[in-house]
């Protein structure tokens, strides 16, 4: 009796991790179509008339409104760095529940910001929502730069990002990131990455010839691969810290990204920020008092 229950158990066991396997299955395309999906939401620039320098790509969830209020309040709002233009647009996928697609259609209204296709919004859809970032790039702002891709709890230093791509002055073949080159694939959401908008506009190209992998990171490095493109550096210094940064106002003026923001956290940092920026300016024109340096 004992010997049957075991069996029974593994047999129950096997049935439910098939059953969520195929689940996982039917979310996913085995290949990836350039034509999954239509746009619901469409960001308000015209790349043609003012095209700007970078576009930072920040996936997020219907869940996350706090995450991009924080993010529009800080380093996401439009801005202009030694004369570029940089602007930044969340990607969204469906919900199934109304009440969120109309909130992001008010979103979308107020905002304009938000670029949006009609598949599940779901973590195992993380390429799609990546590959839709690439194909709104394609169609509707091929003359952009520079293309980043980050999440929504995510701190980004625009204006040092700017000025490192300025002085790199690479704008074809140039991929980027928190690069590990001798440690095992990277599973997790946070690896970051931002390409010259050729090499996101060969990524889209080339991704139907590629097998569709739910961890996004890894098809585009894929992508790459059979571009035979090699992600380089940005700095000879670490400015890519996707484990998390303790914040200081003076260390955070030399990183790219830091990742495990949260909102309140982006709030906080960007009044500090606004504050010693605030403070160098009446240094600059004059002011007695001395700025501090012990950090």
């Amino acid at each position: 009796m004992k010997t049957r229950l075991v069996y029974a158990s593994i047999l129950m066991m096997g049935a439910l991790c098939l059953y969520f396997s195929m689940e996982s299955f039917r979310e996913l395309p085995f290949v990836f179509k350039k034509s999954n999906g239509k746009f619901l939401q469409l960001p308000d620039i015209d790349c043609k008339q003012k095209p700007p320098f970078l576009v930072l790509l920040v996936t997020s969830s219907h869940k996350q409104l706090a995450a991009r209020m924080a993010i529009r309040k800080t380093w996401g709002r439009e801005t202009s760095v030694r004369g570029q233009q940089v602007r930044t647009f969340f990607l969204l996928g469906a919900s199934d529940s109304t009440e969120d697609m109309d909130a992001t259609t008010l979103e979308s209204e107020q905002h304009r910001d938000i670029i949006q296709k009609d598949f599940k919004d779901a973590y195992f859809n993380l390429t799609l929502k990546t590959m839709m970032g690439m194909e709104w790039v394609y169609h509707f702002c091929p003359q952009t730069a520079f293309v980043m891709k980050t999440d929504s709890d995510m701190f980004v230093n625009v204006g040092y990002l700017t000025e490192l791509l300025l002085k790199k002055n690479k704008t074809t073949r140039f991929f980027t990131g928190y690069i590990k080159p001798h440690d095992f694939p990277i599973r997790q959401k946070f690896n970051k990455w931002f390409v010259s908008n050729d090499v996101a506009i060969q990524v889209y190209n080339v991704s139907e010839s590629v097998p569709f992998i739910k961890l996004e990171d890894v098809f585009v490095g894929l992508c790459l691969a059979k571009l035979k493109i090699r992600p380089e550096e940005l700095h000879t210094k670490q400015t890519f810290f996707p484990g998390g940064l303790r914040f200081s106002v003076c260390r955070f003026q030399k990183i790219v990204a830091c990742h495990f923001m949260k909102p309140q956290d982006l709030l906080i940092t960007g009044r500090h920020w606004r504050a010693r920026k605030n403070r160098t300016v009446l240094l600059s024109e004059g002011s007695p008092v001395a700025p501090r340096t012990n950090f």
